[in-house]
């Protein structure tokens, strides 16, 4: 066969499941009401509706914003139109100024009852044209999308540890080690990995945020050419179950070789059996003690590729 003619295999397959998502995507929204400036029924495109659901109680307009990832004038408009309907105000915060809380008036909680009422029953219309066993198949089906579509939206990136996002999740971290190891966690007793340990070239630190919220973090402190050591890994409990801490620790592995670590060590403690599952099912192989880490009770290693 003529050399070049072979086709791409993993491109067309890329192609393929592109073309499904996008399928998908238009299926949903029509199926939901997407496409219509009447959102069930109501004077209202989805957009507005959605926005009256997220207020609830009150929010910081900024953070509306960031859960929802939607431009601020964007999220600006609707919010003038739901004032001038009279469903919404918007006012100072007490406490500061600078923040704008959006809060939802009788008439607004009135229509996010009726919202609620018709999207139940829009959900349980479509349910009932399926006989059982598919009534399930989808609704399960529903929840591993769910699940799939917001592991996707996790973003992780470096941060300096000592920024507000990963400070709440090295606070978190010795927390649960606290109330997990008998006898609790104190940092102090533990070998050091302060900001200055895990600032670059000596270390790095990885956030996982989702909807701009930490859920998530994974440090290393980098030796030149010796191994790294695998610090603070940590993920909340409402990230679980996402596959989130194998992302973490796949991209600290990617980042030690990319500074010429040859391996990644790590030490943990024989309570924290999620995550010595999760070592060893990441090819971390059990290894003699290497540090007097007082919590230790394991201690693993895991030889790196050379980059390039």
């Amino acid at each position: 066969m003529t050399p070049g003619r072979f086709p791409d295999y993993s491109q067309r397959m890329d192609e393929i499941m592109v073309a499904r998502v996008r399928r998908f995507n238009r299926l949903v929204t029509q199926q939901v009401g997407a496409l219509n400036d009447r959102f069930l029924a109501r004077d209202r495109p989805l957009g507005e509706s959605r926005l009256l659901w997220e207020i609830g109680d009150g929010r910081d307009v900024r953070a509306l914003r960031t859960s929802l990832d939607l431009d601020s004038g964007y999220v600006s408009r609707l919010l003038r139109s739901l004032e001038a309907a009279g469903l919404v105000t918007t006012e100072p915060s007490a406490a500061d100024r600078r923040v704008r809380l959006a809060r939802l008036t009788e008439a607004g909680w009135a229509e996010r009852r009726l919202l609620d009422e018709r999207s139940d029953e829009l959900a349980a219309e479509l349910l009932s044209t399926l006989p059982d066993r598919q009534r399930a198949r989808l609704v399960a089906a529903m929840g591993e999308v769910e699940r799939l579509l917001t592991a996707a939206t996790v973003h992780l990136a470096p941060a300096d540890p000592e920024e507000p996002a990963a400070q709440h999740c090295l606070r978190a971290y010795a927390a649960e080690l606290d109330a997990r190891f008998d006898g609790g966690f104190d940092p102090a007793r533990s070998i050091r990995a302060d900001a200055a340990d895990l600032r670059p070239p000596a270390g790095l630190v990885l956030v996982a945020t989702l909807h701009g919220a930490p859920v998530g973090c994974g440090a290393l402190k980098l030796h030149g050419a010796e191994p790294a050591e695998l610090k603070r890994m940590w993920v909340d409990e409402t990230a679980r179950g996402l596959g989130l801490g194998r992302r973490l620790l796949a991209e600290l592995e990617r980042r030690a070789a990319e500074y010429g670590a040859p391996a990644v060590r790590l030490e943990t403690n024989q309570a924290l059996t999620e995550a010595i599952a999760l070592y060893r099912s990441a090819g971390y192989a059990e290894v003699a003690a290497f540090n007097a880490e007082p919590y230790a009770h394991h201690w693993f290693e895991k030889s790196l590729p050379s980059p390039g």
